[in-house]
């Protein structure tokens, strides 16, 4: 699938994030709980990360120029980043309106109608969530995934606030809405802060994870019987490309063509394990002491 079709998923997300506003105003508006009026809050968060994460896969899909010759992929851990820090923005507002009516409690009224649409704003958000988490696992985009588990964090958020209404409803205690709605506030920060590490991780160029990084190794070793070595392997991601990069060893008694069908079929096997993989080698006399140089690096194996 071209990355420029993935927008469509980002259209989805502005289109939820708008109805979902309108939907948990006018829960707000019936109940006048601060809860619910947090929730809305969120929404617009929402709504802001939908448009960056459009913004960035737009930038992403560019083709690689003579200034990005690896392309534009990293601009999605921009839009993923983006999108943890709107989440943080949310938790703050959420407290900042639970804090304020905690000490300032206020009555709560059509609880059950109020409700009701609430809930109808966390199905839209829960659907959507699931199909954005879905499309960014299937297509290596952080932006979607981010995308996604924000709008995931907004159901658990409305489903906390929701029975916090429901229960100021029963007991009469209305402080408990405000102490849910800083609970949600509080859960809601972990997501914020799992997505701005992964973000750091990717314009960091940290490795690949150890699974990806032991099928690579797998393949590498697979060649040792044939009396050949390598290092310096390395390897990087940016959203859904990938990149390897090692130094192949082989007897210096081998022909150049010899040792380069070798190394180009490792490459191919590398690309076969990891789909989409940009794979670089350098070949190397295995007698010469200079090949070693940089044996010590990043998962020497020698």
């Amino acid at each position: 699938m071209e990355r420029a079709s993935l927008q469509k998923y980002a259209w989805l997300s502005i289109g939820a994030a708008i109805a979902t506003i309108l939907l948990k105003t006018i829960a707000f508006l019936l109940t006048g709980s601060v809860g619910l009026l947090s929730d809305a809050a969120e929404s617009l968060v929402n709504l802001a990360g939908a448009v960056v994460a459009l913004f960035m896969l737009r930038v992403a899909a560019r083709p690689a120029d003579d200034s990005h010759a690896h392309g534009h992929s990293k601009a999605e851990y921009f839009s993923s980043g983006i999108e943890g820090v709107l989440i943080l923005v949310a938790a703050v507002m959420i407290a900042y309106a639970a804090i304020q009516r905690l000490f300032d409690p206020q009555p709560l009224e059509d609880v059950g109608i109020g409700i009701v649409v609430a809930v109808a704003a966390s199905t839209i958000n829960f659907f959507v969530a699931r199909v954005l988490l879905k499309a960014g696992k299937r297509y290596d985009s952080i932006t979607l995934e981010a995308g996604g588990k924000h709008l995931m964090t907004d159901v658990w958020t409305s489903i906390g606030v929701i029975g916090g209404v429901a229960a100021v409803a029963i007991t009469g205690w209305l402080r408990l809405d405000p102490i849910i709605a800083l609970l949600v506030a509080v859960n809601i920060v972990w997501t914020a802060i799992g997505l701005l590490r992964r973000s750091a991780a990717g314009l960091m160029d940290a490795s690949l994870p150890g699974d990806e990084q032991a099928v690579v190794m797998k393949v590498l070793d697979g060649y040792t019987a044939q009396g050949v070595k390598y290092h310096a392997l390395r390897t990087r991601q940016a959203a859904a490309q990938r990149f390897v990069s090692f130094h192949l060893l082989v007897p210096g008694s081998w022909t150049v063509q010899r040792g380069h069908a070798l190394l180009e079929q490792a490459e191919n096997k590398i690309c076969q394990v990891l789909p989409g993989a940009t794979v670089t080698a350098h070949l190397e006399p295995l007698e010469d002491p200079v090949s070693f140089e940089d044996a010590g690096q990043n998962h020497a194996h020698d």
